[in-house]
């Protein structure tokens, strides 16, 4: 059988919702043992978020079902001495803690850094936050839509009719999870030459800055403030999104030979010899005068036609589709992008995987999202807890 990248590293897993559910989904999925540590009352917030009422009343909410296979689920209070008693012992022979409460949570409840690393010193903590551990919004509430305000990301989205405009999807929250994940594999790495563990300090705003890199560089480096440009590419032109007979077709001749390219494609030579289109630069400063041109042509066929086209003259083209077509693309269904999974009580639903591929030691889903405290049986009778005493916790609310 072959062997998994984490197999043998533990994981504690105090995250809710998103960001952090999403860092430590890409540590399960490599193989590591996360157990993810829920109040005894409704566990993970995500458990009642969904758009199926019944599976959010059984804590089981689709956005709880998104982030959490392969995970143990195990029921604690942490504000109650034993449950921090609990977590001590829980800690001693963990890898990894993963946590995205507001700074000062942990620290309050006796259970930081601080004292952990005491405990277990090759602990490796990875604290996830909207603004980080220290600066002056260090402490300021925080979800993803307030950080693609603040990161400027809002603000170069859309056009002049519709600005500011939010990206559709969480993309701060998940952005912030592959960068705690990163730095969770490549503190592994280090404790692996060194024997140290290490505090990780991962904040939302911090993550999602640097994705803006071109954007950014043209501002701190060229002083050109953004230009809304809607589904137009700054860098190029015709680079973009252009109106066929039957919708939309993404375009993107960034270079000169695909240019030429599409303009043989298209039938329209007199367009290479144009002096407003001759040269990138050129084509960008006559966008406006450049478009209306070739959607005259590609109005008359319908997109698949000219994706077929511009492809085999390897013009980079593409057709716009929906979520459920992009779902079920031929594509995606060879590469094993969606899973499926049992759930209990629900029935067979399709999950994420992980999508890098690795010939040796692939990532595989291989268990549903765990009901809230599954694994409690578990967990504590490898602490020494009798079924007895397990009983009694749980009756005092402890676990």
């Amino acid at each position: 059988m072959r062997k998994k990248i984490l197999e043998g590293i533990k994981v504690l897993d105090l995250t809710n919702v998103l960001s952090g559910p999403f860092t430590t989904l890409h540590l399960a999925l490599l193989g590591a043992e996360v157990i993810k540590v829920e109040n005894p009352k409704d566990g993970d917030l995500a458990r009642k978020l969904g758009i199926l009422p019944d599976l959010n009343k059984k804590l089981m909410g689709t956005s709880f079902l998104a982030q959490n296979c392969n995970k143990l689920s195990i029921t604690l209070n942490t504000k109650s001495p034993e449950g921090k008693d609990l977590f001590r012992k829980l800690v001693k022979d963990a890898d990894v803690l993963v946590e995205n409460f507001r700074p000062g949570v942990m620290d309050r409840l006796g259970l930081g850094y601080s004292t952990l690393t005491s405990i277990n010193p090759r602990l490796i903590y990875c604290a996830i936050s909207g603004f980080g551990q220290t600066g002056p919004d260090a402490l300021k509430p925080a979800y993803d839509q307030i950080i693609q305000g603040l990161s400027g990301e809002m603000a170069v989205n859309g056009d002049e009719r519709l600005n500011p405009l939010r990206v559709g999807f969480p993309v701060c929250d998940t952005v912030g999870g592959l960068n705690a994940a990163f730095a969770v594999m490549a503190a592994l790495f280090h404790r692996e030459r060194t024997g140290q563990g290490q505090f990780i300090d991962v904040a939302l705003l911090d993550s999602i800055m640097p994705l803006m890199g071109w954007v950014a560089a043209n501002l701190l480096i060229g002083g050109e403030q953004p230009v809304l440009m809607g589904n137009d590419n700054f860098t190029a032109a015709p680079s973009g999104t252009f109106r066929t007979l039957d919708g939309h077709i993404n375009i993107a001749a960034n270079k000169q030979e695909q240019w030429e390219a599409v303009c043989d494609v298209l039938e329209l030579p007199e367009l290479k010899m144009d002096p407003r289109f001759q040269e990138r630069d050129l084509r960008k400063q006559n966008r406006k005068e450049l478009t209306p041109l070739l959607e005259a042509r590609l109005a008359q066929k319908p997109t698949g036609f000219w994706v077929g086209e511009l492809n085999a003259k390897d013009v980079p083209s593409g057709e716009i589709l929906g979520l459920e077509a992009a779902l079920r693309q031929p594509q995606i269904q060879h590469r094993q992008v969606l899973r499926k999974v049992q759930v209990e009580g629900f029935g067979e639903v399709e999950v994420f995987g992980l999508t890098a591929l690795f010939e040796k030691t692939p990532g595989l889903v291989e268990a549903p999202p765990p009901t809230l405290g599954e694994h409690n049986h578990q967990i504590y009778s490898s602490l020494g807890l009798t079924e007895a005493k397990q009983a009694e916790l749980k009756t005092r609310g402890v676990i």
